[in-house]
């Protein structure tokens, strides 16, 4: 009878934990995202065909019988207000994957790794905010083509721009504390549609606010997103300087549009990460 010898069995190894700090680790939250929409490129319709839908549409359709723009044309008048929809809507984005991340259980899985809490939020904000900026820079493209022009200098163009994003960043807390509340992303859409959509029509996005009905005038020109897009327009050279009966956000509507941006992520921040750390305790 023979005995076979037993195979000397190899130790395993494990492989080395590299350290990581909140940069390196938000960045790889970051890509995550990025690959996440690579592998599902679908998602990228609301920041590609629906911004040349929605520019076509209000530019050829309404723009027909918006005459009062202050003396430019509707196109240029319809650009700065379309851009700050979209850049509004960006909590749409960051407050759906969230939600999504959470009935799913990633951020549980998240939670099991050596990484700070605050880097799943940091790596989702900065996705979000790329992704919103896929939308301005197609709707930006989609202008030029029907003749929208940018007509000051570089400096006042790219300041423009910067303010978008910090109105972004303002916006994605909103996004958080309600990806944080809501249960399920039909939930979050019910809830960010019904919040969202009357605040962008009301304001001076779309139409002037001068022919409306004095109480209802006021309340659009206090709107923060009157003050971005009134920002914008009157540094891309796309409109006139606020009238002189207009409120006062509108007549200093970069240093508003700052202030706006700021106040909104102190007064915001703080629910939203006590919600988010709440959904996600133990």
């Amino acid at each position: 009878m023979t005995t076979t010898a037993a195979a000397p069995t190899t130790p395993s190894t494990r492989p080395d934990i590299t350290s990581t700090n909140l940069a390196q680790q938000s960045w790889i939250m970051v890509k995550r995202n990025l690959i996440h929409t690579k592998r599902q490129p679908e998602m990228l319709s609301d920041v590609t065909v629906q911004p040349i839908m929605f520019v076509l549409l209000f530019a050829f359709v309404f723009g027909a019988s918006i005459t009062d723009t202050g003396g430019v044309s509707y196109r240029e008048f319809l650009l700065p207000g379309i851009m700050g929809q979209t850049i509004v809507f960006s909590a749409f984005i960051v407050a759906a994957g969230i939600t999504s991340d959470l009935d799913k259980g990633i951020i549980d899985r998240f939670r099991s790794l050596p990484i700070a809490r605050s880097s799943v939020l940091i790596g989702r904000s900065i996705a979000s905010l790329l992704h919103s900026s896929i939308g301005i820079a197609v709707m930006a493209v989609t202008g030029l083509l029907i003749g929208w022009r940018i007509r000051n200098g570089v400096l006042d163009a790219v300041l423009a721009f910067l303010l978008i994003l910090l109105f972004g960043f303002a916006m994605i807390w909103f996004g958080i504390l309600v990806g944080s509340l809501m249960r399920s992303v039909e939930a979050v859409n019910g809830v960010m549609f019904t919040a969202l959509f009357p605040v962008t029509f009301l304001a001076n996005t779309f139409v002037p606010t001068g022919p409306m009905p004095t109480w209802l005038r006021v309340i659009a020109e206090w709107n923060p997103i009157s003050s971005l897009v009134q920002a914008m327009r009157e540094l891309w050279g796309n409109g006139p300087a606020a009238a002189p009966g207009a409120q006062l956000p509108l007549h200093h509507p970069v240093l508003s549009t700052v202030i706006w941006a700021v106040a909104l992520t102190v007064i915001i921040a703080p629910f939203a990460l006590r919600a988010y750390n709440k959904r996600t305790a133990d």
